[in-house]
């Protein structure tokens, strides 16, 4: 990244924004894409501040530093924190980043100061911190929430939640009832408020009990997609009273993967094999970038796909059973490690003229704004949901980690454009048969068709 940039003074006129996010890459992709539509669309200047513990991985790397980024819009990390003494080995995600946001604070007021204080600064929503820096500088702060409307709603009721509920939320004896939205089934609770013992429930806490100290909150969704939550949010009594700030629904903001010059080789390869595809007949598995499957599951996942008969790009990575968000801070990092050894022997051999295996990454945008592609295996991450709603693709929905189980009930049950599949009775896999069935259903099915409706 570059660490100095000089302005002209017609730039210097513009309107000085800097943004805030942890270098997690479903944070960084919507604070990216704001931060260029504030450029391209309003005329500002935005420096991109990231907080980072390591080196790059190829894809945050092709992502921070592509080419054609707009010239009013400047890419800066912070200096890298060695985090090796202050966080656990075996600390949860939600705690190493805030970790890591606290040991680069004063990084940030002093880049903010080498910055000659811009008018505002746009903070990620685990990056309150930074809120406490930019009031010393008197710098008016901006939350940016990366997850649904919602899941915001609930964020601002969680330190009711906290006062009230005595005991673990997930031992209720019911739903969890979020004020103006709809219930919350235990089994679809955010994993960082399943434990309240767990460090990373209580930074989840912090967070969200300082969202009200925000000039406003910027959200990626829309009033078509999410319009009881808003209204919610904006109208209902209960928000009133927190009080909730001002919230901007800006959705959707969908990254645009660029031209044939930007993509990698095997992005373009993707893309050829799909040219010669039939129209809708593909489904795209891919679960984000940070999600990964357990030994079990992946050979459950090769076995069903291959049953289906069906037409399938799989973005595949090494399984692992310690942790299903266990690529979370490493994707793309991992390519000398072939994951497509892990699957069942002669898959490759035996799919190979209906499936196409990509190792770790691929360009996510570009590939469901195919025609050939016709569904969308899913973890139902919020930007991933926000860009298969956008390019108009049903979803089979299969959440791993963190809020991604209230966003699969809201996307199946109140939009209408996916399906979730069972896990065998007592246990915790999908089978292959259930696979196969859900496969065909969204691809060739009516369910599929209907569903397909509704997203477009």
């Amino acid at each position: 990244m570059p660490e100095t940039a000089s302005y002209s003074s017609n730039q210097d006129n513009k309107p000085h924004v800097a943004v805030l996010a942890n270098s997690g890459l479903g944070h960084v992709i919507p604070l990216l894409e704001f931060s260029k539509r504030l450029v391209i669309d309003h005329g500002f200047r935005v420096t991109f501040l990231v907080v980072a513990t390591i080196d790059l991985t190829p894809v945050q790397d092709q992502l921070l530093n592509a080419p054609g980024l707009p010239r009013d819009l400047q890419v800066l990390g912070l200096p890298a924190v060695d985090t090796a003494s202050i966080v656990p080995e075996d600390s949860r995600i939600l705690t190493r980043i805030c970790l890591t946001v606290e040991a680069s604070l004063k990084s940030l007021k002093a880049m903010l100061i080498e910055l000659s204080s811009p008018r505002v600064l746009v903070v990620d929503l685990f990056c309150t911190q930074a809120f406490d820096v930019a009031g010393e500088l008197s710098i008016p702060t901006f939350s940016f929430f990366s997850m649904s409307a919602s899941m915001l709603a609930f964020s601002l009721y969680m330190p009711t939640l906290d006062r009230e509920v005595m005991g673990e939320m997930v031992d209720l004896p019911g739903p969890v009832w979020v004020p103006g939205c709809q219930p919350v089934r235990l089994e679809d609770l955010l994993d960082q408020v399943k434990d309240r013992k767990n460090e990373e429930y209580l930074w989840f806490l912090y967070h969200v009990s300082r969202l009200p100290m925000a000039a406003g909150i910027i959200i990626n969704t829309w009033e078509g997609l999410e319009p009881g939550s808003l209204r919610a949010l904006r109208e209902d009594s209960f928000y009133r009273q927190v009080p909730v700030p001002p919230v901007h629904a800006i959705g959707p903001l969908v990254h645009e993967d660029g031209d044939a010059e930007g993509l990698r080789s095997t992005d373009a390869e993707c893309l050829a094999w799909l040219d010669r595809q039939p129209e809708e007949s593909v489904v795209l598995v891919s679960l984000g970038s940070g999600g990964t499957l357990t030994r079990e599951q992946q050979v459950e996942m090769a076995w069903g796909l291959e049953l289906s008969q069906q037409r399938f790009l799989w973005i595949v990575r090494k399984p692992t059973d310690a942790s299903a968000s266990a690529a979370f801070f490493n994707v793309g990092s991992d390519e000398e490690d072939d994951p497509t050894k892990y699957l069942p022997l002669g898959f490759l051999e035996k799919t190979r003229e209906v499936g196409m295996v990509v190792p770790s990454w691929a360009a996510q945008v570009a590939i469901l704004s195919h025609p050939s592609v016709g569904a969308f295996l899913s973890h139902c991450g919020w930007n991933s949901s926000i860009e298969s709603l956008a390019k108009g693709v049903p979803m089979i929905a299969w959440p791993l980690y963190a809020e991604q189980r209230m966003n699969a009930a809201m996307l199946a049950e109140d939009v209408g454009v996916a399906i979730r599949p069972s896990v065998e009775e007592g246990g915790k896999v999908v089978g292959r048969k259930e696979i196969e069935r859900v496969v065909r259903a969204v691809v060739t099915g009516e369910e599929g068709k209907r569903m397909r409706r509704r997203a477009r």
